[in-house]
């Protein structure tokens, strides 16, 4: 009996196991999940500083012509104190002299010989960085599970943090089944194709911070497909295409229970990608997808990604939509959830004009997907729709206002 799709994905995130833990550089962390907590331990900034190039002085001399005692640099070390009629001028990011009140920005100043004329109202505390505004020591800097970017990498480098505890990289190992397969290295007879599975997800588990391993294309025997197996079973995850189905020559699914495969399922309530399989062999899960390209790519986007995150240990680990409006009415036959690979510009959804199960071509023009429930027939111009995206960048061809306008 076939499970749904939110049964499925449940399955993954109840069979899953995350990965254990290494030490890494800050440097070499990126699009790694924390796994432990990590708290300041510095205040930032570290001291009072001026925001401005400008001058430190007190409130009560504005208006007046006062003198210049000084220049205090960013990370000079003086000990200079601000009295009645005097003034230092000072830097961005300089630390403030005892005694200053504000900070008078250069341009609003009137120079007057060695002195410096201030406009006539200050307000206490203009244009000074206080000491941990920005982080306070034993603040929460990140929290376990958080999937690490760029940014996250100078909260790190602002504590003087050099190495973190992280999940190692899920290990990921495909292969592809089919006689009639054949990589794009090699040459193709008549009747013959181009194996496209593999390449493409291998390219995006490498996207989703995994560590791939290609570990060949299998004819339609038990024998070749069990050596395949036997191959790939050191890793996290093993993902297949091809062979799922009920033909004379899909031995997949019997390839894989010589191995004692627990199956969670082995039929997913979804169009395209029905014998779509999860299961696990020892430590190593295991996902079958169809043979079909396209089949094969939107079931990874659901299943495959979900099994990533979940071994990854981060937090966000479940998916996520955008919301859009489509961009003209579309028709489908309803009865089981369908995928309707599409291309979202920001604001639209528009499904792809021509796409099925076997195509390739769609993955090239798509970005994001709906899932329908198997009650829509029907969805029309204007209609609210929940976009997946299997692209990370939602960037244009042509330019397009960035501002958000009152609304």
């Amino acid at each position: 009996m076939a499970v749904s799709v939110e049964e499925a994905l449940d399955l993954i995130y109840k069979n899953v196991r995350k990965k254990t833990i290494e030490v890494l550089p800050i440097e070499h962390t990126l699009g790694h999940v924390l796994a432990k907590t990590v708290q300041a331990t510095y205040n930032l900034p570290p001291y009072d500083n001026s925001a401005m190039d400008g001058y430190a002085v007190l409130c009560g001399d504005a208006g007046k012509s006062i003198t210049v005692l000084d220049t205090i640099f960013a990370g000079d070390n003086k000990e200079i104190t601000i009295f009645e009629g005097n003034s230092v001028k000072i830097m961005t990011g300089a630390r403030i002299p005892h005694g200053c009140e504000c900070i008078v920005p250069v341009e609003n100043t009137t120079p007057n010989d060695d002195e410096v004329i201030l406009p006539q109202n200050l307000k206490a505390g203009q244009h000074i960085r206080l000491c941990g505004e920005d982080i306070e020591a034993n603040d929460l800097l990140l929290e376990s599970g958080t999937t690490l970017h760029a940014h996250h990498i100078a909260l790190f480098a602002s504590q003087g943090v050099s190495h973190i505890s992280v999940y190692k990289r899920p290990r990921v190992a495909l292969f592809a089944s089919g006689s009639e397969l054949k990589m794009h290295f090699e040459s193709v007879e008549a009747h013959q194709l181009y194996n496209t599975n593999t390449p493409s997800i291998a390219a995006r588990c490498s996207e989703l911070g995994c560590d791939v391993t290609f570990v060949g294309t299998a004819i339609d025997t038990l024998e070749e497909i069990h050596k395949h197996i036997e191959s790939a079973l050191d890793s996290d995850l093993i993902v297949t295409s091809g062979g799922v189905s009920v033909g004379d020559a899909d031995y997949t699914k019997e390839a894989f229970s010589a191995f004692n495969m627990e199956t969670f399922y082995d039929k997913i309530n979804i169009k395209p990608g029905k014998p779509t399989t999860v299961g696990r062999i020892g430590n190593t899960m295991v996902l079958n997808l169809p043979g079909n390209p396209l089949a094969a790519a939107l079931n990874f986007e659901l299943f495959g990604q979900s099994l990533i995150l979940a071994l990854s240990g981060a937090s966000e680990k479940y998916l996520s939509t955008l919301n859009a409006v489509m961009k003209n009415d579309y028709s489908v036959k309803a009865g089981r959830r369908t995928l309707i690979p599409g291309l979202y510009d920001g604001v639209s959804f528009t499904p792809c004009e021509k796409f099925a199960p076997g195509m390739v071509s769609p993955l090239g023009k798509a970005n994001g997907m709906i899932m329908l429930d198997e009650s829509v027939s029907q969805l029309h111009e204007g209609d609210t729709v929940k976009i997946i995206p299997t692209r990370f960048a939602f960037n244009r061809n042509s330019v397009k206002s960035l501002i958000t306008d009152n609304i």
